[in-house]
């Protein structure tokens, strides 16, 4: 049965951007999504921009790292047109929940296995089919939420969370390095607050905002 939501315009229309703020910022869902795509920020940079140092501290070739690199970015392009297709069919916010999960299970198994290259081309490999699928899940949970008009902004400063989670990523994890001498506790903060991610995309309300219409003049 197709919903009816001919009404859903003519409010959006009368809805100003300022409304549009606090309307979301009301939301308990918003913030959540928020919150988790910090973390997918905070995974993403931190492996984009240590990786090559980390295969180093492995006694492996950086070039090896920049490889892996490279299949990130190729699987990335199968992972968010998959990832953007199945949000089309099921519920965006528990796809989240489980892409999330399903990084930080990939994390612990690359860091618990023992390093070889065709270990990091498989990591590079699977961490780059979950890389970006956050983002078109992310935005769809926020039309699906407070619909289209202010999608763009919206989306914005949830993407504003997720570059603050890129800046601490990439700063934390050069800061433990240098006061620990290796990687290990970023990784294991990294799988931690996967999980935390996962948890907090799970309660999200993701039902459609109903909003009063004005009464029509005569």
């Amino acid at each position: 049965m197709v919903e009816d939501r001919s009404a859903q315009p003519s409010s959006q229309s009368r809805q100003s951007v300022p409304d549009a703020l606090r309307e979301a910022g009301s939301h308990r869902g918003y913030w959540l999504l928020c919150l988790a795509y910090t973390v997918c920020g905070f995974q993403v940079m931190f492996i984009s921009i240590h990786f090559p140092a980390y295969m180093v501290d492995q006694h492996m070739s950086p070039e090896v790292g920049m490889r892996a690199l490279a299949l990130i970015g190729l699987f990335n392009v199968l992972g968010s047109y998959t990832w953007g297709w199945l949000g089309g069919r099921h519920t965006k916010k528990y796809l989240l929940s489980i892409l999330y999960l399903t990084r930080s299970a990939a994390i612990t198994v690359f860091i618990l296995t023992p390093v070889s290259p065709q270990s990091v081309y498989v990591f590079g490999a699977v961490i780059g089919f979950l890389w970006l699928g956050t983002v078109p899940l992310t935005s769809g949970v926020i039309a699906q939420i407070f619909g289209v008009k202010y999608l763009s902004t919206l989306t914005g400063i949830a993407f504003l969370f997720h570059q603050v989670g890129s800046f601490l990523g990439i700063g934390l994890a050069g800061y433990l390095f240098d006061t620990t001498g290796s990687y290990t506790v970023m990784w294991i903060l990294t799988i931690a607050m996967g999980i935390v991610a996962g948890i907090l995309n799970y309660p999200i309300d993701d039902r459609q905002i109903e909003r009063q219409t004005a009464p029509a003049t005569a």
